[in-house]
C-alpha cells in the first residue's frame, strides 16, 4: 500500500508538471514573438546608408529654422511608390558632432560633422532668423565651398541665400531669399542676381536653386526630387505628404 501511495504520488507530481510546462512553453514563445515584433517596430524605419544611393546632405547649425531641415528630409526619404524601395541617403551635417538646438528649441543630432561628411550630390543650406554667426563662420563658407565642387545640386531656402552669396559659388546666377530680404542681399553680394522676393517663391539657375525658405522649402525640395527621379514620383511623395489637403483644407 505504501508503495501504490509513493508511486500515485509521483505520477501525480510528473502530471502536474508536464501540464503546466505546457502553457510556460506556449508564453515563452509568445514573449519572443511579441519581443522580435517589438524590435521591428523600433527598428524598421531606420534607412542604412547605401553606397549606391545619391546623398542629400543637410547643413545644420544652432539656431537653425527647423522646418528647412524638415521639409528636405520629409521629401527626400519617402520611398519608391508602394513597394517602399529606398531611393536616397539623407545625411544631417553640422561643423562638430555635438548635439544643436534649433530656433524653435528642437534638438538635433548630426549624422556626419565637416570633418567626415560623404560624398553628397546635393547640398541644401537653410537658414536662421540671424546669420550673423553663420557668414561670419569661415568653417562653414569653406565647408560650402568644397561641397560645391562635387555636388550636382546645391539649394538654399530663406537666408541661406547669404552663406551661398559669402562662399561666391552661385555668382551670376539668380538667387531668392526671404520676403524682404532681397535689397539688403543684393547690396551685400553684388555678384549675385538676386530675384524679387515679394513677387518669386522659387527660383532655379543651373545647379543652383533657392526657396523664401520655411515651409515653402518643401517647393525647393518637391522641384529638386522630381528632376532626379520622375513626376511620379514627386506625385507620390506630395500625396504621401498630404499636402493636397493643406493646400484645399478650406474645401
Amino acid at each position: 500500500m505504501k508503495y501504490i501511495f509513493i508511486l500515485s504520488t509521483a505520477m501525480l507530481f510528473y502530471s502536474c508538471n508536464s501540464n503546466s510546462s505546457q502553457p510556460q512553453k506556449e508564453n515563452a514563445e509568445e514573449a519572443k514573438k511579441e519581443m522580435f515584433s517589438e524590435a521591428d517596430t523600433l527598428t524598421k524605419h531606420l534607412k542604412p546608408f547605401k553606397e549606391d544611393l545619391p546623398t542629400i546632405g543637410l547643413l545644420m547649425y544652432s539656431g537653425v529654422l527647423q522646418s528647412e531641415v524638415v521639409a528636405t528630409s520629409d521629401v527626400f526619404s519617402k520611398p519608391d511608390g508602394p513597394d517602399g524601395k529606398q531611393l536616397f541617403n539623407v545625411v544631417t551635417i553640422a561643423e562638430t558632432k555635438h548635439p544643436i538646438t534649433t530656433e524653435e528649441g528642437l534638438t538635433l543630432v548630426p549624422d556626419y560633422t565637416f570633418e567626415n561628411c560623404p560624398k553628397l550630390t546635393a547640398l541644401f543650406v537653410p537658414s536662421a532668423y540671424d546669420m550673423y554667426a553663420q557668414v561670419h563662420n569661415q568653417k562653414i563658407v569653406d565647408f560650402i565651398k568644397e561641397k560645391d565642387k562635387e555636388t550636382k545640386y546645391t539649394v538654399s531656402n530663406c537666408a541661406g541665400a547669404q552663406l551661398i552669396g559669402a562662399s561666391g559659388i552661385a555668382d551670376g546666377k539668380k538667387i531668392v531669399t526671404y520676403i524682404g530680404g532681397g535689397k539688403q542681399l543684393q547690396m551685400d553680394y553684388p555678384n549675385l542676381k538676386v530675384q524679387n522676393d515679394s513677387l518669386i517663391t522659387f527660383v532655379e539657375d543651373g545647379k543652383y536653386s533657392s526657396s523664401n525658405g520655411n515651409l515653402t522649402s518643401y517647393i525647393s525640395a518637391l522641384n529638386l526630387v522630381e528632376k532626379m527621379t520622375s513626376a511620379e514620383h514627386r506625385k507620390f511623395v506630395e500625396s504621401y505628404l498630404y499636402l493636397d489637403r493643406l493646400q484645399h483644407w478650406k474645401e
